[in-house]
């Protein structure tokens, strides 16, 4: 309960702060490169190196990337029979391919299953959303940023990613037996200052006050990833065989809200930050219905 309220206190006080306080210009993008190059990276660290991986896990880390897959033909489909701009379909991409299986899906999951069902929450999202994010949300970022750039260009942003390159050093570590414990307390502490701080930065965006055109984008998004989605992950994971709970952690984490450091990086590529965030902001908060809902219709 204390996990939900942080979530939502910090998400209303980035609302209350820009809407009363007139916070500078530069606090939101100040905080947000802090989150993808220090935060990020340094939560990375600390909780890769502790996974263990084994056979009955493929499919629900597969269906992390099954998710922003989807997404991703989905809105390049789409954006073109609506002739969204290269940018709002970057941003669809992110953030609706990309769920918020570590921030709200952690204390949701624990809540939900126990710690059983948390231990497989982190194999889905490390193993999962956070190589889509630092692979996929780095190749979608530089390519629908309206820049031209290279396929050498896109592998050199990718590769120079700080989650990526936190994810290979993680991998390597966990290999060798982890970090020390004064390390690791460390990077811990560090990593803990994510959740807070990027809800902060989502509520000093939130807007609800979204243009006509900006309606559509928002309303097929929120149906993609709170409904479809998790639907189709439900429905492919019958057909293949998973059952049981990493079927059940599966389907959750395909449910989660929008990923907030995917919005983050939708804003700093400038792919349609109204939309990005206000879809971030919307769905944050219907997601604290949407998954218990999915989760009274799994086994």
């Amino acid at each position: 309960m204390t996990a939900f309220a942080l979530l939502l206190i910090c998400l209303a006080l980035g609302w209350l702060i820009a809407r009363y306080a007139h916070p500078p210009i530069g606090l939101a993008p100040a905080i947000n490169w802090w989150l993808i190059n220090i935060a990020l990276p340094a939560m990375v660290l600390n909780l890769v190196p502790r996974l263990h991986f084994d056979a009955h896990m493929v499919y629900l880390i597969a269906s992390q990337y099954l998710v922003f897959i989807a997404a991703w033909l989905l809105w390049a489909f789409v954006g073109q029979r609506l002739h969204w701009s290269r940018a709002r379909i970057g941003a669809l991409t992110l953030v609706t391919g990309l769920g918020n299986t570590s921030f709200i899906g952690y204390p949701l999951v624990e809540a939900l299953r126990g710690q059983e069902g948390l231990a497989l929450a982190v194999v889905a999202d490390q193993g999962g959303c956070f190589v889509a994010l630092a692979v996929g949300g780095g190749i979608v970022a530089a390519s629908y940023s309206g820049q031209a750039v290279s396929a050498r260009a896109i592998a050199r942003r990718v590769l120079l990613f700080p989650a990526f390159i936190s994810l290979m050093v993680s991998m390597l570590v966990g290999a060798l037996g982890g970090w020390p414990p004064l390390l690791d307390s460390v990077l811990a502490r560090i990593a803990g200052t994510l959740t807070p701080l990027a809800l902060f930065s989502v509520g000093l965006r939130f807007k609800l006050h979204l243009g006509r055109d900006q309606l559509s984008p928002v309303a097929l998004g929120l149906a993609f990833k709170l409904l479809l989605i998790p639907a189709l992950v439900l429905g492919l994971g019958l057909v293949l065989g998973a059952r049981g709970l990493p079927l059940t952690i599966a389907v959750l984490e395909a449910a989660m809200a929008p990923m907030i450091s995917a919005a983050i990086l939708a804003d700093q590529y400038h792919l349609d930050p109204p939309v990005a965030n206000t879809l971030l902001g919307i769905g944050t908060l219907l997601g604290f219905v949407t998954v218990p809902l999915w989760n009274l219709a799994l086994p």
